[in-house]
């Protein structure tokens, strides 16, 4: 597949490596890391289903942090390495081609102040009706990673009192809820955001919170509609 050096929308002198055809990088990435804080004490973070590795880059061009990814398709690894050497950034960016579930094997648990995420949204019912184009599929859907074990696993990772920054479709927020308190997770942010206020929100930000205190913050609506930057597109709330 033939690649393609792309900007990375309206941050200046960002770029990323796409394919042509196939994956291609979603606008949810870029919400979540404008959603994600990062603290002057965060030095552990690590961003789950990295794709080609936009999260990283753009958490270490706002911060200036050291940050891995992981990413289990090659193919789109490739894309991310090189993109990170694109940006100068191969010295505080470091990826991994794996699975999320076999992080144990790479990392202590208790270890992360910091796990950010923009994972397979959907379930698999039928396989029939998967995009043919494997790359596609394994983005979109849980053929290798379901939600249940990416709450374990960034549960796993996280230290006490570290936090876990998710994106993912409105429709399974009361999963996300359940599985929190499963895995000793408190939900303490919620930002939902539309491609038009009228409509029905397209995505959830969710900050999640290992052994927090009960209490949930649900910050006001956001509709990208006719935005002309995403940057500071949220509003920031540190205290948790």
């Amino acid at each position: 597949m033939k690649k393609q050096l792309n900007w990375l929308f309206d941050y200046p002198n960002l770029k990323v490596y796409q394919y042509e055809e196939g994956f291609k990088f979603s606008l949810d990435s870029i919400l979540l890391a404008e959603f994600v804080t990062i603290r002057k004490n965060d030095e552990n973070i690590i961003d789950l289903c990295t794709g080609n590795a936009v999260i990283p880059i753009l958490l270490n061009h706002k911060y200036q942090k050291k940050i891995y990814g992981v990413e289990i398709q090659k193919e789109i690894y490739d894309l991310g390495l090189d993109s990170i050497k694109e940006n100068k950034m191969d010295k505080s960016i470091s990826l991994i081609n794996d699975s999320v579930l076999n992080l144990k094997n790479y990392f202590p648990g208790n270890n992360f102040d910091v796990v950010v995420s923009n994972p397979p949204y959907f379930k698999v019912h039928n396989e029939e009706f998967l995009n043919k184009n494997m790359l596609k599929s394994m983005a979109r859907h849980e053929i290798t990673l379901t939600l249940e074990q990416l709450m374990a696993e960034a549960s796993f990772l996280l230290k006490t009192k570290g936090r876990f920054y998710l994106v993912h479709v409105p429709s399974r927020i009361d999963e996300i809820f359940l599985l929190a308190n499963k895995y000793h997770m408190a939900v303490k942010k919620i930002q939902f955001v539309y491609s038009d206020i009228h409509l029905k929100p397209i995505i959830v930000l969710v900050c999640l919170v290992k052994d927090g205190k009960n209490g949930v913050k649900v910050f006001p609506p956001v509709s990208i509609l006719n935005a002309k930057t995403y940057q500071g597109i949220f509003l920031k709330e540190d205290h948790l």
